[in-house]
């Protein structure tokens, strides 16, 4: 286990805003950051991140808390692998004292094939550099293609033996399961026998975001052989290769940096553009580009630059992804390189400067590319050309922001020479299309409405649970304000000159954390929600005992659902900035302006809320046959103390609006 002086040395030195914006592109709002979720698939953020409270909230998915619990939920890690990773971020050394058999025993399957894969990884780099069989295929391999020991070592590149399965016999020699190495791919299992499946390849490490090792790439390097060139790790629960990109965990600070990124093909393209100094570069892993590639990336940068071969299969791959990319928002400028060359060989012959000096010259907007790559195809042919300005106005209507296909509608017409009455008429008949496409679906996916009401209940409508919030709202109170002191105002009934008894205000000066205390002990009053009366607890504790007390310390000591339902609480208000409603004429009333105001109110309002509830207790155990006299007198006490309840409710509400 990780000793508790490492873990607090992480949680003091990880700054939330450096951590996160390894994944996340974040922009500054007012004094905190924010971003597009990285947790579901938006187009406006919905992603906050404050660095003065270290803690973050994304909005759409209702997830958050710590650095610490973002890598939990971002790279699925447990708690422990979250520790581990920022440590390694910070450089900190990490402090373990020795795990028992049960501990290694819980360890968990997705964890197990993380652990194989990573074995994988160092066995092929050692092999290809400490055998002679290894560098004399392997290693002559990468340095034949230009790499250097550095780069080599850096992208951990490797090498599997050519025998059946000299991997596979020396991990079941070191201890690593079967089982886990068939459900990462590493080894094929048939029958009694199990063999290699990258066997006699070059090996491409496929990272993840975080840096851990996901699945390989292998290449192999006998021609005569007939098997595939190229060889992927088959799907795993790590391994999904429609939503990885090969190179994301080298290029992702370069990219949210230069605010672009490269797009190529290959391994090899990927590495020796970082050797040549251009970091902002992925690959799709010679897989069809897909949405959920393009989502990474627009995490990080709004701008793609899809880099291809000069040939026709190049120029048929870059036209695939540009429609896709557009789909998503984001801006896309394409450049082919010369023919003959690709981003690897290119790279070779040109130092860092030529190569970014082709790309500014060479990039051209998604629609100069494919107007002059079109139109070279049409020769003069109208009826080809009229099928090439449809086609670009198809690509257009992808595009979700109107403003943006406005002005490319205007850059159509000026480069085919065709009016943008017509471009709009045919940009209107392509999103009727659509629609009408989509609501077909839609119709043809919906269930038959007889089965509805034969096969299913229609679910009621969702009740606001009054006393969770009320209990969150004292939370959010304790969190926000527990320290400051008020000026509340209670009313206590005393007898006037005619003998009657009235209401009459009493001030006098608490902290937040005070009255709130008392007040509930004063009533007896425990919190019903088990996460909210573990909070009460520790919170108050810590006001008691600490007048300097901070929601960011705090939140360190508290479990992943804890910290993660405080920053709910805490980015409470955060959401009415982040939405702008202001501009929307909605203007939201802080609390900080009224402190007291709003401590009071949901301190009578959870009495109140309680006394209604035991009203309606008492009266559901009156009855016929019995003398319900004691109760109907119960009922009517507690009638009174609403009424009384409803009166300073009443009043606070008019200070409020004062």
């Amino acid at each position: 286990m990780i000793s508790k002086s490492t873990i607090d040395k992480v949680f003091e030195t990880a700054r939330v805003e450096e951590v996160i914006g390894d994944f996340v592109n974040l922009k500054k709002s007012g004094s905190n950051f924010k971003g597009l979720s990285p947790f579901s698939d938006e187009r406006s953020p919905s992603f906050m991140v404050s660095p003065v409270k270290q803690i973050w909230k994304d909005f759409s998915s209702g997830k958050g808390g710590t650095a610490v619990s973002f890598i939990m939920e971002h790279e699925h890690f447990s708690y422990p692998e979250a520790i581990k990773y920022l440590a390694k971020k910070y450089n900190i050394e990490v402090e373990e004292t020795e795990q028992t058999d049960e501990q290694k025993i819980a360890a968990t399957e997705r964890e197990s094939l993380y652990v194989v894969s990573e074995y994988a990884r160092d066995y092929f780099h050692e092999t290809m550099l400490n055998t002679e069989q290894g560098k004399a295929i392997g290693l002559s391999y990468f340095k034949e293609r230009g790499f250097t020991d550095e780069t080599i070592k850096k992208f951990q590149l490797g090498y599997n033996p050519d025998q059946w399965d000299a991997f596979t016999s020396e991990a079941l020699r070191k201890g690593y399961k079967l089982d886990f190495l068939e459900k990462t791919g590493l080894s094929i299992v048939k029958e009694e026998k199990q063999f290699d499946r990258f066997k006699g390849r070059v090996m491409f490490p496929i990272h993840s975001m975080s840096g851990r090792v996901l699945g390989f790439g292998g290449r192999i390097l006998d021609s005569s052989k007939k098997a595939a060139k190229y060889l992927n790790s088959p799907e795993s629960d790590i391994y999904h290769k429609s939503k990885v990109l090969y190179g994301i965990y080298y290029a992702k600070q370069s990219i949210a940096k230069e605010d672009n990124c490269y797009l190529v093909e290959g391994y090899t393209d990927v590495i020796q553009m970082h050797q040549s100094g251009i970091e902002n570069v992925v690959s799709s892993s010679g897989t069809a580009l897909t949405s959920d590639q393009i989502r990474l990336i627009n995490r990080l940068t709004k701008n793609i630059t899809v880099l291809f071969d000069g040939d026709a299969a190049g120029q048929r791959a870059a036209i695939r992804g540009i429609d896709l990319i557009l789909e998503q928002g984001m801006n896309v400028k394409v450049c082919a390189f010369p023919d003959g060359e690709d981003p690897d060989s290119f790279s070779r012959k040109h130092t860092q400067e030529e190569i970014l000096n082709f790309f500014n010259e060479n990039a051209k907007d998604f629609i100069q590319y494919k107007a002059q790559l079109l139109v070279e195809q049409s020769k003069g042919d109208p009826i080809k050309r009229a099928e090439i300005v449809r086609d670009m106005v198809e690509s257009i209507s992808k595009i979700p922001d109107t403003i943006k296909r406005e002005i490319y509608v205007q850059e159509c017409s000026r480069i085919m020479d065709i009016s943008e009455s017509v471009l709009y008429n045919t940009l209107a008949q392509i999103s009727n299309k659509n629609q009408k496409e989509a609501s077909k679906q839609q119709k043809k996916d919906a269930p038959k409405p007889f089965s509805i009401i034969q096969d299913e209940t229609v679910a009621p409508a969702e009740k606001v649970n009054v006393l969770f919030e009320l209990e969150r709202k004292l939370i959010e109170a304790l969190l926000l304000y527990g320290q400051e002191e008020e000026d509340f105002e209670d009313l206590v009934l005393k007898e006037n000159e005619d003998g009657g008894l009235e209401l009459e205000p009493v001030v006098h000066k608490a902290k937040v954390f005070e009255k709130i205390y008392l007040d509930l002990q004063e009533d007896e009053v425990e919190f019903t929600n088990d996460l909210f009366k573990s909070l009460y607890a520790k919170i108050v504790e810590k006001l008691s005992t600490n007048p300097e007390f901070k929601v960011d310390s705090f939140i360190n000591e508290l479990s992943p659902e804890e910290s993660s339902e405080i920053s709910s609480i805490i980015f409470g208000e955060e959401k009415y900035t982040l939405h702008r409603w202001q501009d929307r004429d909605v203007f939201v009333k802080t609390k900080d302006k009224s402190i007291a105001q709003f401590v009071s109110e949901t301190i009578l309002s959870l009495r109140g809320y309680l006394i209604s509830q035991k009203i309606q207790e008492l009266s559901g155990t009156i009855s016929n046959e019995n003398n319900n006299s004691d109760i109907l007198s119960d009922i009517k006490d507690y009638l009174s103390l609403n009424t009384l309840l409803n009166e300073k409710l009443g009043r606070v509400f008019s200070a409020k609006l004062n």
